[in-house]
């Protein structure tokens, strides 16, 4: 089976800001710090979050990762792509979808950074990608303050690589449904990219980061209508699990219910409220292997789970074995061989367009 990473990531380095390099955005170059370890106890942090990016007078948590729980750094930052490439037919996957790490948290009120940096990223990345004949794929970063520039940007991005464009659930501390994003939402509707809401925290003042900016993302996309004002347009969860579904989907109904009650009819129950929800509004979800699978597929959801490893990363959503553990529940009875494949692979095609 050719299976797909639908989530994985790239830990940036210097040479990703390269390019801005002698430019009149240099000033927005992120530099490295680094805490000493016994400052860095002191002040209570773990020592693998001493190290930051400084960027715009702020301080960024650039994770500081060992090379026994992660792939070596090198594939990590795409210094060695043929390796990456290599450790990936080890792990049995034809593609990875590259995710940033930098962008989950960057957040500035400063247009002119957000472009500059979004932009570099975004061209750094691609020359990586370019001479792996498809096997690295990649989500865009946008401009998202300069509505114009960042639809510029998607054309540059689909031309060059990228099948899908990178949305975190609050990005500009607006709702996913703002018409502050339409433009981009009907470009990447023509062009045929799917909006990836991954976990993020843009927000100033605010730390949540993977449950509920997906789960109130889903919930604003299928209640505002926003599915089929942009009527092709594919909407992704991103590396949060599918735990949150029968919540969201039981949020979604009480309007249902309630429409019902005292008219002597049956009341749905919870997998009839919306079964067609997934097929109707394109919306797709990467699940985590600690989700109960077979609760999830009685959603209708079936034609719409993916599965990545967080490749690069190890927090609560990282599992290298991830894509493994899906074949094996097949073993264990719990998926049936069509279910688990359309899980590892054709979904992912499906939404990514591979």
């Amino acid at each position: 089976m050719s299976m797909i990473d639908a989530d994985t990531h790239v830990d940036e380095c210097e040479e990703t800001w390269k390019k801005l390099e002698g430019t009149p955005y240099a000033k927005y170059i992120p530099v490295t710090t680094t805490m000493p370890p016994e400052e860095a106890k002191r002040a209570g942090y773990n020592p693998t979050n001493s190290r930051c990016w400084v960027v715009e007078g702020r301080l960024q948590n650039r994770a500081i990762r060992d090379e026994i729980n992660h792939p070596p750094r090198v594939f990590r930052e795409l210094q060695d792509v043929a390796g990456r490439v290599a450790h990936m037919d080890k792990m049995g996957v034809a593609v990875q979808v590259i995710f940033p790490t930098f962008f989950i948290r960057y957040n500035t009120a400063n247009a002119e950074a957000e472009w500059a940096l979004s932009t570099t990223y975004n061209r750094w990345l691609a020359e990586k990608c370019a001479a792996t004949n498809g096997r690295l794929r990649w989500a865009a970063v946008l401009p998202f303050l300069s509505p114009d520039k960042a639809v510029e940007e998607i054309r540059w991005a689909k031309d060059n690589g990228a099948c899908g464009i990178f949305k975190r659930g609050f990005d500009l501390d607006r709702y996913v449904t703002d018409p502050h994003f339409f433009p981009v939402y009907q470009e990447a509707e023509k062009l045929d990219l799917p909006l990836c809401i991954h976990t993020g925290h843009p927000l100033p003042s605010h730390e949540w980061d993977r449950g509920f900016p997906i789960m109130h993302s889903c919930y604003a996309v299928v209640s505002s209508g926003i599915a089929k004002k942009f009527s092709k347009l594919r909407f992704g969860f991103i590396e949060s699990g599918a735990s949150w579904i029968p919540y969201t989907i039981s949020q979604l109904g009480a309007v249902k219910r309630q429409s019902l009650r005292g008219k002597g009819v049956r009341m749905p129950h919870l997998y009839d409220l919306e079964p067609e929800m997934f097929r109707a509004n394109r919306l797709f979800v990467t699940i985590d292997p600690i989700d109960d699978i077979e609760s999830i597929l009685k959603f209708g959801t079936e034609d719409n789970l993916m599965i990545g490893t967080d490749y690069s990363h190890t927090d609560i959503s990282a599992n290298l074995s991830a894509l493994d553990e899906v074949k094996g529940w097949v073993d264990e009875g719990r998926l049936n061989s069509s279910q688990a494949h359309k899980i590892l692979e054709s979904n992912s095609k499906e939404f990514y367009r591979l």
